[in-house]
């Protein structure tokens, strides 16, 4: 009888390969797009695209305002990644979705390059957000119901094709991360052609990790990832605290 195989892949060259398709689409539409906000659609559609294809099923990542009970609403942001189980509605009024603040597990911001004043931008994006009311309630189960739960924090960052800086990562880096206020920190992102970055907090300093160029997408990636598995699950929005503004 013939030994079985069990086939294998190189998890590493998959995301190699994509990150090389992904500097490749984003530097084309840099040189042949030349409006504006058309390049930066451009640009989102290829993040979301890649979010959309490798995150798991349970995630949805769409350029959307994010909105509260009362009313109040973000910043338009790049990219939403959210979990539709729980908040289970979406406004899309003339192609622009309008995502429940309960729902949101992260924002992106999308840029061009990585620098002080887009690190900013990204930073003031997740700063809309996350002032917003999220709601809680209990969830039926066979057994009972579950208790409400506290909202997980919601993650913030950046994705670019290049960087200002040289390193990309270096002091003016460290700097403009340290200037953010809780509500405004970034998390995660990536710079594909310098590495990504996974930032930690707690201490005198933000901790700041990052891979190396080659392996920046699937560093951002990973990180994201492990982030949203921490997370859980999002609080199951009071759908009573939505109606009192009907």
């Amino acid at each position: 009888m013939a030994e079985s195989t069990t086939k294998t892949i190189d998890l590493h060259k998959v995301f190699l390969h994509l990150q090389q398709q992904m500097i490749t689409a984003l530097s084309t539409d840099r040189e042949v797009i030349q409006h504006p906000t058309t390049k930066g659609t451009a640009t989102e559609l290829h993040w979301l695209k890649m979010l959309g294809d490798y995150l798991p099923k349970r995630y949805c990542a769409d350029n959307a305002f994010v909105l509260d009970c009362e009313g109040h609403l973000s910043e338009q942001v790049d990219v939403v990644i959210y979990d539709r189980q729980y908040s289970p509605f979406l406004f899309n009024q003339d192609g622009a979705k309008y995502v429940p603040a309960e729902s949101v597990y992260a924002v992106l911001e999308v840029k061009p390059e990585l620098d002080g004043a887009n690190v900013a931008y990204a930073a003031g994006k997740a700063a809309s957000v996350r002032r917003l009311r999220r709601t809680s309630t209990s969830i039926p189960h066979a057994g009972g119901k579950f208790d409400p739960k506290a909202p997980p924090a919601i993650l913030a960052g950046i994705l670019t094709l290049d960087s200002e800086w040289n390193p990309a990562f270096g002091k003016p880096f460290a700097e403009s991360i340290a200037k953010l206020s809780d509500v405004e920190h970034l998390d995660v992102g990536c710079v594909l052609r310098a590495g990504g970055f996974d930032i930690g907090y707690g201490q005198a300093a933000p901790k700041i990790n990052v891979g190396s160029p080659a392996t920046a997408l699937i560093f951002f990636f990973l990180k994201l990832l492990a982030r949203l598995q921490a997370a859980g699950t999002v609080a199951a929005l009071d759908l009573d605290e939505y109606g009192k503004s009907l």
